[in-house]
């Protein structure tokens, strides 16, 4: 199927990392919350507890920072936050002063164990968020128009491969944790520059002559 031209990018980005950002906080909390009712070694914590072991699990079992010292409440208020963050992410991220409230809810599941992939997802809705219905002039007036027309060919398949690809991350770890752990560091490093790739991308689609106006 076609995607249709006029479906402006950035806030698809927005929604796509902040209901992201959500779903992995709930998965944070819920590993959180199954280690019990015992007092991590400190603020640093692992989601996923014992057996789980960070030198050896291609996904270092999930490293989290907590303010509560107590594994039980902290995945209780990780899930709490992240219903907040799917939440807002799902139904106010185009609203106005949405970006605001939405970096206070990423920073409380961040403090209460959601974690730091979760903050990096939560950090790009929020950019992108603050960006709706924006007019981007400064990236009409930096972009070259051939740069536009190259980017915004990229659209939406880079996202839909980063965010496949962080899906499919899990169902090949699950049976091939050896093949990951050589893999990871790469994709890891790689990671920031996709990001912003990601985030140019949605910004050229969206400066596009005739994208996000009202059919004639």
């Amino acid at each position: 199927m076609a995607i249709p031209e006029r479906l402006k990018a950035v806030p698809a980005v927005a929604l796509a990392f902040g209901i992201g950002a959500g779903l992995l906080g709930l998965e944070h909390g819920f590993f959180e919350l199954i280690q019990g009712n015992v007092a991590p070694a400190g603020p640093g914590i692992s989601a996923i507890g014992p057996p789980c072991q960070p030198a050896t699990a291609w996904h270092a079992c999930e490293p989290a920072f907590t303010v509560i010292p107590n594994f039980l409440v902290t995945g209780l208020l990780a899930m709490a936050a992240a219903i907040a963050v799917l939440t807002w992410a799902a139904g106010f991220l185009g609203r106005g002063h949405a970006a605001p409230i939405f970096l206070g809810l990423t920073g409380a599941l961040f403090l209460v164990g959601g974690g730091f992939v979760t903050l990096i997802f939560c950090l790009i809705a929020v950019i992108a968020a603050a960006q709706i219905d924006s007019p981007l002039t400064w990236w009409r007036t930096h972009l070259p128009r051939a740069s536009v027309r190259i980017l915004s060919t990229l659209w939406p398949w880079i996202l839909v491969a980063y965010l496949t690809w962080d899906v499919a991350s899990w169902v090949i770890g699950s049976f091939a944790n050896d093949l990951m752990l050589r893999v990871t560091p790469a994709v890891t490093a790689m990671t920031p520059f996709l990001l912003v790739l990601i985030l140019v991308v949605s910004f050229a689609h969206d400066i596009r002559p005739g994208i996000g106006d009202d059919p004639d």
